[in-house]
């Protein structure tokens, strides 16, 4: 398999199996948008739009986070790359479970984001404005972001960290869109309950991040990294 689609495949595949936390994170802004004043053909573009928009979004933090990516790999060190990204994603479930440190500047981000939402949500939309508001909910906080952003740094490529990125995106919209269609079915608990699930993925990935960069000799967990250059450089 190409390695680039490889890649794609991996942002997939969190995005598609971690997506069900999007229904109790992005459920109140999907639900809020008024799609169903469309015709059906241009509501299912209204949906695409969105969740397309919110891929652009996390394609932009996988170009930026793929740049500290690179530069581990630049200086050999893809080992610690690994530790790193686990390291940093511990962190947050730590935060995130038994404390709430705030920082000023990303909050002023995010709540500049969040006011634009709501100037883009209470105005007249059109179609295409369903591109932009999900460019912009694609900045939001959010748990299953981060871990789609420490698997992306780990890639070591500005390239591929920015596709495992969109590829992530991609992998949240089948969820995502059931919930635009058929979410006001699903209670508040519920959703709560499912958003409740992902700290303790946060924390399973980091920990799994932390192991590959051991360099345990662990096919497919934690891979050699000695042997994986001894092979590459006899080909």
């Amino acid at each position: 398999m190409q390695e680039w689609l490889f890649v794609l495949l991996s942002g997939y595949g969190i995005g598609l199996f971690g997506s069900f936390h999007c229904i109790g994170m992005c459920g109140p802004i999907a639900l809020s948008l008024p799609i169903h004043q469309f015709q059906q053909a241009e509501k299912l573009v209204s949906v695409l739009l969105y969740n397309i928009g919110r891929s652009i979004s996390y394609a932009i933090f996988g170009m930026l986070f793929g740049l500290i990516g690179s530069t581990f790999t630049f200086f050999k060190i893809q080992q610690f790359l690994s530790i790193f990204s686990g390291v940093l994603l511990l962190l947050l479930f730590l935060n995130q479970r038994f404390g709430k440190v705030n920082f000023a500047i990303f909050y002023r981000f995010t709540s500049k984001i969040k006011n634009q939402l709501g100037v883009y949500l209470k105005s007249e939309k059109s179609v295409l404005s369903y591109l932009f508001i999900g460019i912009l909910n694609g900045f939001l906080p959010c748990g299953l972001v981060y871990v789609a952003i420490a698997a992306a740094i780990a890639t070591g490529s500005v390239f591929k960290s920015s596709l495992l990125m969109f590829g992530f995106g991609l992998g949240t919209i089948p969820v995502m869109v059931l919930l635009m269609y058929f979410g006001k079915f699903l209670s508040q608990n519920i959703r709560l309950k499912i958003n409740a699930v992902t700290p303790y993925l946060i924390m399973g990935m980091a920990i799994l991040l932390i192991i590959r960069g051991m360099n345990l000799g662990i096919p497919y967990i934690s891979p050699s990294l000695i042997d994986e250059t001894v092979n590459c450089c006899h080909r």
